[in-house]
């Protein structure tokens, strides 16, 4: 059994769920967080009380996402060269 015959068997509307469903869960596990890794990595040091207050918000929001790349990203500070 070949992957057209399974999908012509599945109704269209169980097809666009799933897309809704797998586009939905992509956007919440992965371009939201990566779009807040890269706005608080820009905005670190300048940011007012209300935006880091946001950001907070979006990031509790966000969490399973953000757990999820949490291991891959360094935002620590480069230091002062060799010592």
């Amino acid at each position: 059994m070949d992957l057209s015959s399974l999908l012509s068997q599945v109704p269209q509307d169980t097809l666009l769920v799933l897309l809704a469903y797998t586009v939905l869960g992509g956007m919440y596990l992965v371009v939201v967080p990566l779009a807040l890794y890269a706005w608080m990595n820009q905005r670190w040091h300048r940011m007012g009380k209300l935006e880091r207050l946001g950001i907070y918000g979006l990031v509790f929001l966000f969490f399973p996402g953000m757990i999820l790349f949490a291991p891959f990203l360094n935002f620590r500070l480069s230091g002062q060269g060799d010592v």
